[in-house]
């Protein structure tokens, strides 16, 4: 790449990154745009490898940003993806509670959704034996969520680079930053090329904070890596699930636990996780890829002064999902949703997705709501966790209007 001169500059080819690239065009802010991707193809990472759910607005404390977003934002990209003629499962999703005292929490996801604008029902026994027969409520309630849906976040992705593409936007793939210059809005790569620009966004996922510190913006904030690890039912197994099938989460934290979900197949394979447990590294995706020792140790040390200072929070979390990487764990939990489930029925998924979750080293918290912060020139998204992915289109909307664009 030679020395080049943009209007926008978008750090990141993933869902936000490429919907935001979508917005500008649309409301004629922008249509000179160019796409950095450290990768050579879209998708190898957070966007590619989240669930494909589309979730439906219910976990969201009304007034967050995900609130804001993630309804309109859900129904703007199923009206896409039907229109592209995409593949899509309207299947729906089941909340039960999987201890009777968690079924107090129904009547809290319930408000939150209504407040939202989603659309929620509950279920009685018969209701949810109707729907999923071997599905179990503790309490013999569950909630009934009709516009979730599924689809192929690869798919998706790609669909939209093309459609991207065909409006003139440049994509500039394999090209990884080495140094920034904000007093310039210059950016230099690893070959030494240069690319100058009078606006950046930044939403380079599980790197955003280190690309924000180039920046010198976000110094308080680092992203700690999960792992989430799936499994999948065997094609001849007894267990049949034809929707999405969740535990009650904790709200006061920000995993969702292990669910099953049916994909976008014709022919649905049905996934059985993620897990959370801490990852060796941004990417480490397999064992020995993507290693980052001290990066690793440094978040493990984290997560273990979490442990000892919060007994409610990140000690129910190691208590409860850290291990769940190994079977007998995730077994032992997802049995609390389908108790025929045996584990010879199961086998391991080749979907390993991370999760990038921001930390507040100065408040020691992690953040469970979108974060973006303007720097000179730039804006940096460093927390677009779920649903991130589900109401791209709306938050782009929304990291646009934040901006300093304009």
């Amino acid at each position: 790449m030679k020395n080049i001169k943009t209007e926008i500059v978008i750090i990141g080819a993933g869902m936000v990154g490429q919907s935001i690239a979508y917005q500008l065009i649309e409301r004629k802010i922008s249509n000179k745009i160019t796409i950095i991707e450290k990768e050579n193809a879209v998708g190898l990472h957070t966007s590619g490898r989240n669930s494909g759910v589309l979730h439906a607005g219910l976990y969201y404390k009304p007034g967050s940003l995900k609130a804001k977003v993630s309804v309109k934002g859900s129904k703007r990209l199923k009206n896409w993806i039907i229109d592209n003629k995409l593949s899509i499962n309207s299947c729906g999703k089941i909340i039960v509670p999987t201890e009777t005292h968690l079924d107090k929490q129904l009547d809290v996801l319930a408000e939150r959704g209504i407040k939202n604008g989603a659309k929620v029902e509950y279920l009685d026994e018969k209701s949810l034996y109707e729907i999923l027969p071997q599905a179990k409520s503790a309490s013999g309630r569950a909630l009934w969520s009709p516009n979730t849906a599924v689809v192929n976040p690869k798919q998706v992705i790609n669909h939209l680079k093309s459609q991207l593409e065909l409006k003139g936007v440049k994509f500039k793939m394999g090209h990884k930053i080495s140094k920034v210059n904000k007093f310039k809005s210059e950016l230099v790569f690893e070959d030494n090329s240069k690319l100058s620009f009078d606006y950046l966004f930044n939403c380079s996922g599980l790197q955003s904070d280190r690309l924000a510190h180039k920046f010198e913006i976000g110094l308080d904030y680092i992203l700690l890596p999960f792992k989430g690890l799936y499994w999948k039912i065997k094609d001849k197994s007894p267990i049949s699930i034809s929707t999405n099938l969740y535990p009650v989460p904790d709200l006061a934290f920000p995993f969702l636990g292990v669910h099953f979900t049916p994909s976008a197949d014709s022919k649905p394979v049905i996934t059985i996780g993620p897990t959370a447990t801490p990852a060796w590294g941004r990417e480490n995706y397999n064992l020995f890829d993507g290693l980052e020792p001290l990066m690793a140790f440094k978040n493990i040390s984290i997560l273990a002064s979490q442990y000892i200072q919060n007994k409610g929070g990140f000690q129910k979390y190691v208590n409860e999902q850290a291990f769940q990487s190994f079977q007998p764990f995730l077994v032992k939990a997802a049995k609390k949703l389908i108790p025929s489930l045996k584990p010879e029925f199961i086998e391991p998924s080749n979907k390993v997705g991370i999760r990038a979750q921001l930390f507040n080293l100065k408040d020691s918290k992690l953040i469970d709501d979108f974060l973006c912060i303007n720097g000179l020139n730039s804006t940096h998204v460093l927390n677009a966790i779920s649903p991130a992915f589900t109401a791209s289109f709306e938050l782009a909307d929304l990291i646009i209007d934040r901006s300093e664009i304009f």
